[in-house]
């Protein structure tokens, strides 16, 4: 994860509007809304790979680089960067896009870790354990 770059790395997988509801009282967004959001994009991204049901078991190196206000646009990259027997490893990227869409800042990195689960609750084995880049699919 590369702390001075000029765009995300990794395939877009959500973007969601902040609101007032999402702010601490110096007027910021909760780092926890933030995390928040990056686990829901890198589960996504996880559970498209997997083709299974995915729980998240780790966050590492969690990093706020800037603060988000209210009315950024949040958009998650992710990128698939390990994937093992049971578990898979996404790095996620959160970049805001300030001004009604005008200047976009990453704002967070993190590193998620989930496992896939079978029907009956317990880890499962992934059976597909190739690494596609997306640097095809990005979007804006």
């Amino acid at each position: 994860m590369a702390d001075d770059q000029d765009a995300p790395q990794g395939k877009l997988s959500t973007r969601t509007l902040t609101m007032p509801a999402d702010t601490n009282p110096a007027g910021d967004i909760f780092g926890g809304w933030v995390m928040s959001q990056m686990d829901i994009a890198g589960s996504l991204h996880a559970v498209e790979h997997v083709r299974s049901r995915v729980v998240t078991v780790a966050v590492d190196s969690m990093t706020f680089v800037k603060p988000v206000k209210v009315g950024d646009v949040v958009c998650c990259y992710t990128e698939i960067v390990r994937v093992g027997r049971t578990s898979i490893t996404v790095n996620v990227e959160a970049w805001a896009l300030r001004n009604a869409l005008g200047t976009r800042e990453k704002v967070t990195e993190a590193r998620f870790i989930y496992v896939k689960l079978g029907d009956d609750g317990r880890p499962a084995e992934i059976q597909n354990t190739e690494i596609k880049t997306d640097t095809d699919n990005k979007e804006d």
